[in-house]
């Protein structure tokens, strides 16, 4: 007998409900049902809440499956700094900057010549003409040493020698500076770089009576070279002596070669005992004059010499009545002067020696010619350093 079953309708809803809150089989664990068994699925009605997806084909993993089957994530790329492990580099170019200090001064009168340009001058280094950069006058004040020769050999020296640097004196300006030294058989500093006058003047009054009768020029030269190289900027040795040495230590030629390789070192050379020389020299008293006047001549172009060689003047009045002049001349040069300045063609930093000639020229190249107000023509001398010596690698 058979017995119809009926279904309540309220545990058709349970089941419904029951059903919902079942979990999901895992996708990938799911088998494929038969095409027919299949049921389509059933139009969205209005009370659903939420867009509708197909979970047929976008598979949703679990977080932990989903960590398990992903491969791990290549480790990000390290940041490109620019100095890396905190070090510093740099890049530094060093292009040669060669500035020449030259005055033209006429030959009659001494006087600066004012108003050129750069298409006035001519620099060859080592016979190769070089492009100038720029042309300037500069009017500075001066950081000068007092060099001064101070031996017992003769009265009449030391006289010249306190007459040229009492001039010397006078024509200092309040911001000059000044230092004085004197040597003989060793080199004495009477007075440290100052721009105190009564500090200068009590230096000079102090050379009263000397000890030695040695005059070691080439050292004295040498150790006031070497003390200037430490100075910034430009410096001048005025040089006041009869030019003789004695007992250096130092030869000639190590000396010159020492001035040759001074920087931003201007020399002037004030000889003394001219008159001497002139009244004596080679005037009678047999062959012990002649052999004194060539001492004295070849004491005097050593001087010149130094001079010559760093763009300084020298001068060996007879009378001191021209002293005043001698100073006006060097005054005119070392607080007006051209400062010519060029890139060397050649820029290697090998430390040689660079031969520099300064010449004046016209818009065409040929020598330039000078004349006053009345047309008649003016000589004129370029008063430059004969060379420089070239930066080594290390500098």
């Amino acid at each position: 007998m058979m017995t119809t079953q009926t279904h309540h309708p309220a545990r058709i809803l349970l089941l419904a409900a029951c059903t919902l809150f079942l979990p999901l089989p895992r996708a990938h664990a799911q088998t494929p049902q038969p095409a027919e068994q299949q049921t389509k699925p059933s139009p969205p009605s209005p009370d659903d809440a939420g867009p509708q997806t197909d979970n047929g084909s976008i598979v949703i993993k679990k977080k932990k499956d989903a960590e398990e089957a992903a491969p791990a994530p290549a480790a990000p790329a390290e940041p490109k700094v620019k100095n890396p492990n905190n070090e510093t580099y740099s890049l530094r170019i060093d292009v040669p900057i060669v500035n020449i200090d030259a005055n033209v001064i006429l030959d009659k009168t001494h006087q600066f010549v004012p108003g050129l340009k750069a298409n006035n001058f001519l620099i060859l280094e080592d016979g190769v003409p070089q492009t100038i950069t720029s042309v300037r006058v500069a009017q500075t004040p001066i950081t000068a040493v007092m060099l001064l020769e101070f031996a017992s050999n003769s009265y009449y020296l030391i006289n010249d020698m306190q007459n040229a640097s009492y001039y010397f004196f006078r024509s200092l300006r309040p911001e000059d500076y000044v230092a004085v030294m004197t040597y003989d058989l060793r080199t004495h500093i009477l007075t440290d770089f100052t721009n105190n006058k009564d500090t200068v003047a009590q230096a000079l009054q102090s050379l009263i009576i000397p000890t030695f009768s040695d005059t070691n020029l080439f050292d004295a030269l040498y150790e006031t070279l070497d003390r200037c190289s430490r100075i910034e900027g430009r410096k001048y040795i005025i040089l006041i002596g009869s030019g003789r040495d004695t007992f250096s230590k130092l030869t000639l030629d190590k000396i010159l070669a020492k001035v040759k390789s001074s920087q931003n070192i201007t020399i002037f050379s004030i000889g003394t005992g001219a008159l001497l020389n002139e009244m004596y020299g080679g005037r009678g008293g047999g062959m012990g004059a002649a052999i004194a006047n060539m001492d004295y001549l070849q004491a005097q172009n050593q001087m010149n010499t130094f001079a010559a060689m760093t763009g300084g003047m020298s001068f060996n009045p007879l009378f001191q009545g021209a002293l005043p002049d001698v100073f006006a001349q060097i005054n005119d040069s070392i607080r007006n002067e051209y400062i010519l300045t060029y890139r060397p063609t050649n820029n290697k930093n090998d430390g040689s020696y660079r031969k520099v000639k300064v010449l004046l020229v016209d818009n065409e190249g040929h020598p330039l010619r000078m004349q006053d107000e009345k047309g008649k023509p003016q000589k004129y001398s370029v008063i430059a350093r004969d060379g420089y010596n070239a930066k080594l690698p290390v500098e």
